[in-house]
């Protein structure tokens, strides 16, 4: 694997500022990805979000943006004046330089840039980095042991590759926004990119399984083809074997469940919200203790959860009839004294005044030029011994130009000006 950029690191592990830029330690070197290198030519949020997981971990991520606009997550969603706050999540741990693609030179200059590479992440539409000569194969005969992640919204090949592919639109074709919502209303998109994070998380572990291949059993390098369709397709269940099986269409189910009751969400005494999932009989049971109706286990339409499920607008009246009669502390002390499964339904707010929240660090506070002490999310998974860290957040469009094509590829300073002045860089 390549060696650090510029030959730093922070070996002790620690957050301590960095005199030259004001902000935490730059590409600190000590989480397990260390001496990883990767360049990110990706945008919005599946491309970047591989980016940004490495990145959390120590790889060192150098994202490519074009020159006049960058990456469109930067004028994305909720914005702080002219900071976007998605940029400077996505984009954390990363650096940024300006490269034009469909350039001729530009094609050049991202060749040299990814000799120097473990792994590139893209995520254009396919048949965009082959137009342009970037494909698998060209950029192979100048990094032999390239790991190519290539995410899209239908895939690489099939009927629909060439197709815009968004993360509602998988949402939509994946069967998820017809399981999501209530039975007599329209499917629901959920409010965020479901599909874009879910392909994420299977596109990571994937460059991480081909790079074992490659570090480990003597493997090669190799392209990765991840669509936004399929993971999130994956993630929904049994459903193609519940089909073929069994001939059923799962419908939508609002908050219940059809594998188990009871499981919705109420409203307590002083209109808040909470959640009840009793997934197994006794879960069942003690939910009966925490609303003080022992009798109902006795009571032949809730003694099993096949009867449960028969009869669960007979048992959502019922729990929902005494949280009228409870604030919710009331009912998360009651159902914990019977140590059933029952949760506050949380919105941000609620998350970051919670103390199990703060005493696992869910978040941080990083230092940025842009928006001052900024909260983000922390690095997760945790790791004993070589755990991640957010050393600051999204960087500046081109911030790291020199760094990077004048320490890393070693082009000198004239030829830096001249790419600039032809808007290569």
């Amino acid at each position: 694997m390549t060696n650090e950029m510029d030959g730093t690191s922070d070996v002790d592990g620690t957050d301590e500022p960095n005199e030259a830029d004001g902000r935490v330690a730059t590409d600190g070197a000590d989480g397990p990805l260390r001496g990883l290198t990767v360049v990110e030519a990706g945008s919005m949020i599946s491309g970047p979000t591989v980016g940004r997981l490495l990145a959390d971990f120590g790889a060192t991520v150098i994202k490519v943006e074009h020159p006049e606009f960058g990456d469109h997550i930067r004028n994305f969603g909720p914005q702080r004046g002219e900071t976007g706050l998605w940029h400077k999540y996505l984009s954390r741990n990363k650096r940024s330089v300006t490269l034009d693609l469909s350039a001729e030179r530009g094609q050049t200059v991202f060749r040299d840039l990814v000799s120097e590479a473990d792994v590139l992440i893209e995520n254009f539409r396919p048949g965009t980095f082959e137009r342009w000569n970037l494909g698998y194969g060209r950029l192979r005969e100048v990094a032999p042991g390239l790991v190519m992640l290539r995410m899209s919204g239908f895939g690489q090949d099939g009927p629909y590759a060439e197709k815009p592919g968004f993360g509602t639109l998988a949402e939509a074709m994946s069967g998820f926004a017809y399981l999501n919502g209530f039975p007599d209303r329209e499917p629901l998109l959920p409010p965020t990119g479901l599909a874009d994070s879910i392909a994420a998380l299977y596109a990571t572990f994937s460059v991480m399984f081909a790079l074992y291949d490659r570090e480990v059993n003597g493997g090669s390098g190799q392209c990765i083809d991840v669509s936004l369709i399929e993971p999130i397709f994956n993630v929904l269940g049994p459903q193609p074997l519940r089909y073929q099986q069994l001939g059923e269409v799962e419908a939508r189910s609002g908050n219940r469940s059809t594998s188990s009751a009871p499981r919705n969400v109420y409203r307590t005494k002083d209109d808040r919200w909470v959640a009840i999932s009793a997934s197994a009989q006794p879960l069942a049971m003690r939910t009966f203790d925490a609303i003080g109706r022992p009798d109902l286990k006795d009571d032949p339409r809730f003694s099993t959860n096949e009867r449960r499920l028969e009869n669960v607008e007979e048992l959502d009246a019922i729990i929902q009839e005494w949280m009228d009669e409870h604030t919710r502390k009331e009912v998360l002390a009651a159902f914990d004294a019977a140590d059933a499964t029952l949760a506050p339904v949380y919105n941000v707010e609620d998350i970051l005044h919670d103390e199990h929240y703060r005493a696992r660090e869910a978040t941080v506070t990083v230092d940025d030029p842009d928006l001052g002490e900024a909260v983000v999310q922390s690095v997760v998974p945790k790791f004993s011994e070589t755990p991640g860290r957010v050393r600051h957040l999204g960087a500046d469009l081109g911030e790291h130009n020199d760094a990077v094509y004048g320490d890393l590829l070693g082009y000198d300073e004239e030829l830096r000006a001249e790419l600039g002045e032809e808007g290569v860089v």
